[in-house]
């Protein structure tokens, strides 16, 4: 079982984006990103994303900053989004919070309000990945909160080990001649040109079949992608915000898995 999201561009600047990149708005609009969720336990219980990217024509390809995957990159890396990046939100109530009893309730009614429990209903986390390995995965209390940059990691339970992904299926896309495998290959201009990167990270399971990671049980989840093109960046999601702002959790799908 999965949860597919169709991405789409952000059209606030399309117009002039076209014109920068010497293609027509028609062909931004069919720059397709297919994203799945899946849970697999191979052999721990995991949430797969996979991001599909399929470009309508070599000219986009070729314009295209896609870096080749390489075990030595894996590790953690800051502004991520600075280039081509792979990312996804994901959001939840904390699931101490959500143990909270009558009493705990109605002491809470007697508080001042930034003091009662929130269940940690607007806390998220944040991934960041690149196509070459590197990674960045990073907590938030509520909305862009804390502010500082870069954003505060995401630590393991033992609060010192920052969290990871695992990449899945990455070697075999590896082109060792460091060029991109699929601009250097000669191809029919109207050929679509095809990306594709799949990681995880590590889940658990509460009785009541819902999914938990780092302590938050999953109700929203928000995959989304900036491609860079030479100096202009395109923004997709599956509903945007205008202008686009990825951590507007108006625009989240519910986690459907």
């Amino acid at each position: 079982m999965n949860q597919s999201f169709n991405l789409s561009i952000a059209t606030e600047t399309i117009a002039k984006d076209a014109q920068q990149l010497g293609v027509s708005i028609e062909a931004l609009e069919n720059i397709s990103i297919e994203v799945s969720a899946e849970i697999i336990q191979q052999p721990a219980l995991q949430l797969v994303l996979t991001y599909q990217v399929t470009l309508p024509s070599q000219i986009l390809a070729n314009q295209l900053h896609w870096s080749t995957w390489q075990q030595t990159q894996v590790n953690f890396t800051d502004y991520l989004w600075e280039e081509t990046c792979l990312e996804c939100f994901i959001a939840g109530s904390d699931i101490d919070g959500c143990k909270l009893d009558n009493e705990d309730i109605a002491a809470s009614d007697q508080t001042e309000p930034h003091k009662i429990p929130l269940q940690q209903a607007t806390a998220y986390i944040e991934i960041n990945t690149s196509p070459d390995g590197r990674y960045a995965v990073y907590q938030f209390e509520g909305y862009r909160n804390p502010s500082i940059l870069p954003p505060i990691p995401l630590y393991e339970t033992d609060g010192t080990t920052r969290a990871s992904i695992n990449w899945h299926n990455c070697k075999e896309l590896a082109d060792t001649s460091g060029e991109n495998p699929l601009s250097s290959t000669p191809m029919v201009v109207q050929t679509p040109a095809h990306y594709e990167r799949s990681f995880s990270l590590p889940i658990t399971q509460l009785e009541n079949q819902q999914y938990v990671i780092a302590n938050m049980m999953i109700e929203q989840i928000h995959p989304c992608v900036i491609l860079w093109f030479g100096e202009t960046d395109l923004y997709f999601a599956s509903g945007h915000a205008s202008p686009p702002d990825f951590h507007n959790r108006d625009y989240w799908p519910n986690f459907g898995l």
